[in-house]
Parts: structure tokens; C-alpha cells; sequence
């Protein structure tokens, strides 16, 4: 079990992608930093604060794989706005398809920690 959220993976990879995901919304044309980038910045931090305040609450089961679920939810729209900002600003193309493609992956990773979570957690 992991003392501290710190020592999870999905923490340390979604604070790592929340970093590149910040710089990379303060590319975004000026009118689209505070739209677009705004809402960027907001889910990407919600992926990673989420995983910090339900590890915080890991010993209410039940709490700890809300805030997992809430993680998910924030990782998946992270990638929405992404594709979004793909669509619209062909320039960052090979940007985003880089953060899409890792959100993606933490995506799998959150789903399969929450499944441990739900079968294995004991307090």
C-alpha cells in the first residue's frame, strides 16, 4: 500500500502531464488562453488534485474510488479539450496528439487502479 500519494504512479505521471499541459495552453493565441486554455489548465489540475484529496481519503474506501472516478472523469475531458484545440489550431497538431496519446494512457492506468482499489482495498 502506498504511504503517501506521492508514491503513486498515476499521481506522478498526472502531475507530470498537468505541467506539460499548463505550458502547452500558454502557446494557445491570447483570446484562446483564457477559453480553451483555461478550461485545459482547470481539468488537467483536476486529474492530479483529485488523485492527492482521494488518497487523502483512502480510508473510506468508498471516498477514495469517488475521487479516483472524479480523476477519470477530469482525465477525460482534459483529452476532449485537447482535441478540441486539434481541431481548431492545426499548428499544434503534433503537440496534442502527444498529450492526447499520454492522457490516454493514464486514463488506462486510473481505470486499472480504481479496479484494484474496488476488489483489493482493505482499511
Amino acid at each position: 500500500m502506498a504511504k503517501s500519494y506521492r508514491d503513486l504512479d498515476i499521481y506522478r505521471i498526472s502531475f507530470d502531464l498537468f505541467v506539460r499541459a499548463h505550458r502547452f495552453s500558454l502557446q494557445l493565441p491570447k483570446y484562446e488562453m483564457y477559453e480553451l486554455g483555461s478550461q485545459l489548465r482547470r481539468s488537467s489540475d483536476s486529474v492530479n488534485s483529485n488523485i492527492v484529496e482521494g488518497h487523502g481519503r483512502r480510508k473510506y474506501k468508498k471516498d477514495f474510488i469517488k475521487f479516483l472516478t472524479y480523476s477519470h472523469a477530469s482525465n477525460d475531458e482534459t483529452v476532449n479539450h485537447l482535441k478540441k484545440i486539434k481541431a481548431l489550431y492545426p499548428q499544434f497538431k503534433e503537440q496534442t496528439s502527444d498529450l492526447i496519446n499520454s492522457y490516454d494512457i493514464l486514463g488506462g492506468k486510473i481505470h486499472n487502479f480504481t479496479e484494484y482499489v474496488l476488489i483489493n482495498w482493505r482499511v
